[in-house]
């Protein structure tokens, strides 16, 4: 599929929320889990996330079950704001 405009706003959005000093969009595997061994957050990361989704997205994530799919990777979060109808070009 290839990274979008889309993946790379997502990435920064989580390099900057959770303050990933020294880490740039690149060094995110699209495909990696975001929790666990991929990136190892947290689930006080996952409330950071959340917060700055619906911020910079305008896109509400409605439960924990709807959140834990949606943060599976970045490919996932991707795909859950296309699906509220947010664009690439965002």
């Amino acid at each position: 599929m290839g990274e979008t405009p889309l993946h790379r706003k997502v990435k920064q959005l989580i390099i900057e929320r959770l303050q990933l000093e020294g880490m740039t969009a690149d060094e995110i595997d699209d495909g990696a889990p975001l929790f666990g061994d991929g990136l190892g957050l947290d689930s006080i990361d996952a409330l950071e996330l959340v917060i700055g989704i619906e911020k910079a997205f305008g896109v509400r994530i409605q439960d924990e079950e709807v959140g834990a799919k949606a943060f599976a990777s970045v490919n996932a979060l991707v795909d859950f704001i296309r699906s509220k109808g947010v664009s690439d070009a965002a």
